[in-house]
């Protein structure tokens, strides 16, 4: 066997890619620590590495501004445009479903013309239809701009990780970077819930778009001044898998269609129009995994990124914990404004704890995460759900004799706030690093679109699973028998019980630490010389 070798100061010798990220050419302990840590050779300086990093988690931030904030401006987006009970879910899990849809061809994409170039195109896709959906008359052009904005999304996120993956090493500064990643999330996710509420307490809910629109063209300008464009990420040999596309995006389209509007179809789910979408969308997947498995010559969801052993117990782990907080996150809105009676501003203020939390867990991450084991921070991160959702699903009544809206927010309130961005913000980044790290170089722009497809197909689907246990609910029982809050904590329970298959799921992966170490390629090189 040839032994790499080592040398006293290995981290001064590394050859370079041809995007110019640092491959050492000895893979001792010291020296990968050493290398791990030291800015990638790509930037000539501190403030270009800041640049490139600032773009690419300020459009995570926008990612989650227009999904949270949403839901604080749907209220009154639904009185202004005469959206009914029925429909409300629809304006919000939208642009999830069209996201975790169309993430997989958009990271072939990124292999055929380049992270950077889908990068920006997604942005500016985004921000037309952001600037549109400020402008919808009916409830019918705000779902196809909000659908179009997820078409953006699905863009710009697997490149954007794909851009992070391609040029960080595994090891203690991808972990920072990976972390900031994820504290930016929280930024959007809280920021877009501010100015959803001023929006919609002092100017209009249009303005909510108006101003993610201006943001998502700032993000495009930072883009264009600070992603080097000698980042060569393309894969000359890669080629689309048109088959695979014609299936998976209408399979998965119909499918969560069908989950999302069987509870408010006529006849539920005997509807003609239900059970037709959903075994149609049924057939379009089961083509899809055939195509994949047995047609594409280079599959859009290559068998290899499930080749290391915990990939798929992850994956259905990943698709119930973001199931839960899609819960958590749309219930706990409307909860807190329609039955505790909360002013738009108010409610923006009990989100405080969320995002706060989410920050200091994100950026404390970085620093940790090679130190403490993935899968304990995972289970810890499966309790975070498991707890956010059960105080919701037992809060108490609130009358004028029992317990304060003050009692309320410090005893149950507060502490879910808690519980869901250790549930959220750990999961996040321990995957995303886990996740990248365990793939080659050619498949990080699908390892990011498999992580963000589980998130946003994970929230999609599951938000109809939610609506759909509390229309039949409401068929079986009626609105006197079941007010608002009863049909709320119909979701919440919902959330807990995933909350437990999550777990099971989770604590039989081995996760180990992100430590500094060889990359997957790296690693190929020294076995072939072996």
């Amino acid at each position: 066997m040839v032994q790499p070798q080592v040398l006293e100061n290995a981290a001064e010798a590394p050859s370079k890619h041809a995007n110019g990220t640092d491959t050492p050419e000895v893979f001792d302990k010291a020296g990968l620590e050493r290398l791990a840590r030291q800015r990638p050779a790509i930037f000539s300086n501190a403030f270009a590495e800041y640049g490139f990093v600032l773009s690419i988690i300020l459009s995570m931030m926008m990612c989650e501004y227009f999904i949270s904030g949403f839901n604080i401006v749907l209220p009154e987006v639904a009185m202004s445009l005469k959206i009914s009970d029925a429909e409300r879910s629809w304006p919000a899990a939208v642009p999830n479903l069209t996201t975790a849809a169309f993430l997989l061809p958009f990271a072939r994409l990124c292999d055929l013309y380049g992270g950077r170039y889908v990068f920006l195109g997604g942005h500016a896709w985004a921000f037309v239809w952001s600037l549109a959906a400020g402008f919808s008359q009916n409830p019918v052009t705000l779902i196809v701009c909000r659908a179009f904005q997820g078409v953006g999304f699905s863009a710009f996120l697997p490149a954007g990780l794909a851009l992070l993956g391609h040029t960080y090493r595994p090891g203690p500064r991808k972990n920072l970077v990976y972390s900031i990643y994820g504290a930016f999330a929280c930024i959007g996710f809280y920021f877009g819930i501010l100015i959803g509420a001023l929006s919609g307490q002092f100017l209009n809910w249009r303005w909510y778009f108006y101003i993610g629109a201006i943001l998502v063209f700032v993000v495009i300008v930072v883009g264009v001044l600070t992603i080097p464009r000698n980042l060569d990420d393309r894969d000359q040999g890669a080629v689309m898998d048109w088959w695979g596309l014609f299936t998976v995006v209408p399979g998965l389209v119909l499918v969560v269609y069908a989950f999302s509007d069987g509870g408010h179809a006529p006849d539920g789910w005997r509807t003609p129009y239900i059970y037709v979408t959903l075994i149609v969308g049924a057939l379009f997947l089961a083509a899809f995994v055939y195509v994949e498995g047995w047609v594409a010559t280079q599959p859009l969801l290559p068998a290899e990124i499930f080749k290391p052993k915990y990939i798929r117990r992850l994956s259905a782990g990943l698709f119930c914990s973001y199931g839960i907080f899609g819960l958590f996150l749309f219930y706990t809105s409307y909860y807190v404004e329609t039955v505790l009676h909360t002013t738009p501003l108010q409610t923006a203020a009990w989100f405080i704890p969320l995002a706060a939390g989410g920050f200091f867990l994100a950026v404390a991450g970085g620093f940790v995460l090679h130190i403490i084991s993935g899968r304990i921070l995972m289970m810890i991160s499966t309790a975070g759900y498991l707890i956010s959702c059960l105080l919701f699903a037992l809060l108490p009544v609130q009358t004028d004799d029992n317990p304060s809206t003050s009692f309320i927010y410090w005893a149950y309130v507060f502490p879910a706030m808690l519980a869901g961005t250790i549930g959220v913000d750990i999961t996040f980044n321990v995957t995303n690093v886990f996740i990248t790290t365990a793939m080659p170089r050619r498949l990080q722009a699908t390892a990011g679109a498999l992580v963000n497809s589980l998130l946003y197909l994970g929230i999609a689907f599951w938000l109809g699973i939610g609506d759909l246990a509390i229309a039949t609910a409401l068929r079986d029982q009626g609105e006197e028998l079941l007010g608002p809050r009863e049909q709320y904590q119909i979701a919440f329970w919902t959330g807990v019980g995933l909350a437990a298959v999550s777990f099971f799921f989770i604590v039989t992966v081995n996760f180990g630490r992100a430590e500094a170490q060889m990359t997957v390629d790296e690693k190929a090189a020294v076995d072939s010389d072996n």
